[in-house]
Formats: C-alpha cells, sequence, structure tokens
C-alpha cells in the first residue's frame, strides 16, 4: 500500500493544477474581452463598472470576477464591493508591450484542448497533427506569447551575442526569417536595422498575411518581404543572415531545412538558432519553465512534426548535441552557444 502521506501530497498537487486547468479558461477570457487591460491602473472597480467599461454583461462579470479572487488574480475589498487589478498583476497580464507578459499562453489553450481528439488518434496510430489543425488561435496564440520576449532581448542581446552579425545588419545585409509566423521577429530586427533588407518565410498562408499586414502598419514595406515557404525550400541566395526563431525542432525534417540554410548562406553568413531552454534529460526539467516546453512538446511541437513525415521526430527539448551533429551533417561545422536566457538558449552557426 502507497504511503497515505505521500498520496495526501500528492493529491494536493494535483487538484491545484487542476484547478489551475480551469482556471486557465477564464484568465484567456479576460484577456480576450479586455477584462484585464480595462482593469490596469483603474483602481477599484465594481462589477457593474467594469461591465460598463467592457461592453459586457456584468452578471458574467461578476462571476469572472469571483474566480479571479479565488486565485488571488485579484483583489476584492468586501466592504465597498470592489475589485482591484495589481499594477504587478497587470503587467503580466494586460500589457502586451512587456516582456513579463504571458497572455499568449493562455489565449492558445482553446486550440490545444480542441486538439484532444486528433492528438488522442495520433498517439494510438503514430501519425501527427498539422499546425493547420490546431485552429486559428494557435497561431495567434503563440505569436502572443513569443512576441513580449522577442522584443525585449532579441535586438538589445541576441543578435549583439552572434559574431560579426550586428556590425553587418548596421552597414547593410540580407537576412532570411524561417518560419517567421506573424513576422513579428522580422518586423523587429528591421525597425532597428534600417539598412538592411529582411524576408520573411512560413509555410502557413494566414501567419504570411498577418506578417504582411504587420509590415504594412509598421511603413516597412519597401524592404521587408514575406513569403508562403517550406524551411526545406525557401527562396534566395547570399544570405548574411538566416535566422529559426523557436521552430527548428518543429520541422519534420530540420537538416533538410538546415541543408537550404548551409545553400543559400553568403560564404562568411550566419545562422541565427533559438530553442528552448530545457534539458534533453527529462528529470532536469523538473520545474515550471521545463514543466510547460515539455508539456507543449507533448500536444503540439512533436505532433506537429510528425505530420510533416520527415526523418526526424525531435520535440522541443532535443538538447544541444542533437541539434549540432544534424547541423554538421549539412556542412555547418562551427555551432556555438551565443547566450541563453531562462526559457531560450540561441546558438551561432556557420560553416567554419
Amino acid at each position: 500500500m502507497p504511503d497515505e502521506n505521500r498520496v495526501m501530497e500528492f493529491l494536493e498537487r494535483v487538484v491545484a493544477d487542476n484547478a489551475a486547468a480551469f482556471a486557465g479558461v477564464s484568465t484567456s477570457l479576460g484577456i480576450r474581452l479586455g477584462l484585464y487591460e480595462a482593469m490596469a491602473g483603474a483602481g477599484a472597480l465594481t462589477s457593474e463598472e467594469l461591465a460598463e467599461k467592457t461592453g459586457l454583461v456584468e452578471r458574467y462579470v461578476r462571476e469572472w470576477l469571483a474566480a479571479q479572487v479565488a486565485g488571488a488574480y485579484v483583489l476584492h475589498d468586501s466592504e465597498t464591493n470592489t475589485y482591484v487589478l495589481p499594477d504587478a498583476h497587470a503587467a503580466v497580464l494586460a500589457d502586451s508591450s512587456l516582456p513579463t507578459y504571458v497572455g499568449g499562453g493562455f489565449t492558445m489553450l482553446k486550440a490545444l484542448y480542441g486538439a484532444e481528439e486528433a492528438l488522442a488518434s495520433a498517439y494510438r496510430n503514430g501519425g501527427g497533427v498539422s499546425w493547420q489543425e490546431y485552429g486559428p488561435e494557435l497561431a495567434e496564440g503563440v505569436a502572443a506569447f513569443f512576441k513580449p520576449g522577442y522584443e525585449a532581448v532579441l535586438v538589445q542581446e541576441w543578435l549583439p551575442a552572434m559574431e560579426g552579425v550586428e556590425a553587418k545588419l548596421r552597414r547593410g545585409a540580407s537576412v532570411a526569417d524561417v518560419g517567421c509566423g506573424f513576422g513579428h521577429s522580422t518586423v523587429l530586427m528591421a525597425k532597428a536595422f534600417p539598412e538592411s533588407r529582411f524576408h520573411g518565410f512560413d509555410f502557413h498562408p494566414p501567419s504570411i498575411e498577418a506578417a504582411r499586414k504587420l509590415a504594412a502598419e509598421a511603413g516597412l514595406g519597401d524592404r521587408v518581404t514575406f513569403e508562403v515557404a517550406a524551411a526545406h525550400d525557401f527562396p534566395g541566395a547570399a544570405y548574411d543572415l538566416v535566422t529559426f526563431f523557436d521552430c527548428l525542432h518543429d520541422l519534420g525534417d530540420p537538416a533538410a531545412a538546415l541543408k537550404r540554410v548551409e545553400e543559400t548562406l553568403a560564404d562568411d553568413g550566419s545562422c541565427l538558432v533559438v530553442e528552448p531552454n530545457v534539458s534533453a534529460e527529462p528529470g532536469e526539467n523538473i520545474h515550471p519553465i521545463g514543466r510547460s516546453f515539455a508539456s507543449t512538446s507533448a500536444v503540439l511541437c512533436l505532433p506537429a512534426a510528425m505530420a510533416q513525415d520527415g526523418p526526424y521526430a525531435l520535440g522541443n527539448h532535443p538538447g544541444q548535441d542533437a541539434l549540432k551533429e544534424i547541423a554538421a551533417e549539412v556542412g555547418l561545422n562551427h555551432w556555438k552557444l551565443a547566450v541563453e536566457t531562462l526559457t531560450n538558449r540561441i546558438y551561432d552557426v556557420k560553416r567554419h
């Protein structure tokens, strides 16, 4: 018989996880409906005032607030029957311009939970679940999830850590952003380096449409282009920099993608590979960030790669050695960890 104390300890943890899973839907609604945004900096509000600010039905708003109070996301004053979203909480849930914002991690939940039947079938028959099968909320949520982090460190830390890359970009370079999604990484680089030209590629047409709109709104249409293309045959030549932002591991054939990099790089060109900062050893990922990435890999990264019928199915935590070996096989023999953060490892990859 198992130890009763250990059973109860584990039960408490699982119940807490279950509560968080239920609460995730309410959090996603709060983001999508602008509830957190409306509360940010507004001080104490009644449910009626918040409903008026957001144009929502007061009875639903009141119930949503009760759930938020139960999770200590929102504070409640019983004497005045008012609710406050603390500034520290608003920095995480309401302001997408801050690097601490994690809203996208919740708004993508609908797509992941909605794919459960397809995922169950894939687990049984060895097939995959393609990106398009998850629904539009996935691409939107992924873009929103990664954007704040890229804004905080891409130009400020990651590119300067790449050997010789920043100087080239300032002089004027040609850049391919492979797997660009909604184009946030591409546009960030283009804004920072006005002498360079940028080309974003993604196999997902709706993402490319969103990226083109983003570039147009930023007034960058003259030197930023977006095109539907797969990672193994994106067009162009003599790129000074090719980038993969949190996407190389999602490919069914990352070797083919890196081979295409080797074919299209300028003689002294570089490849920037951004990957999750998680370990290939499962026991080293027993912490919130590791759990988040490993869980996402099981329901998104691996199934998406399996759907591409490639020779690889890496998941998002294959480890540096596995990626380095694949790169070397296609002629990219220089593999260096340029910098790392709590969530990412950034590699500087070259031919030699």
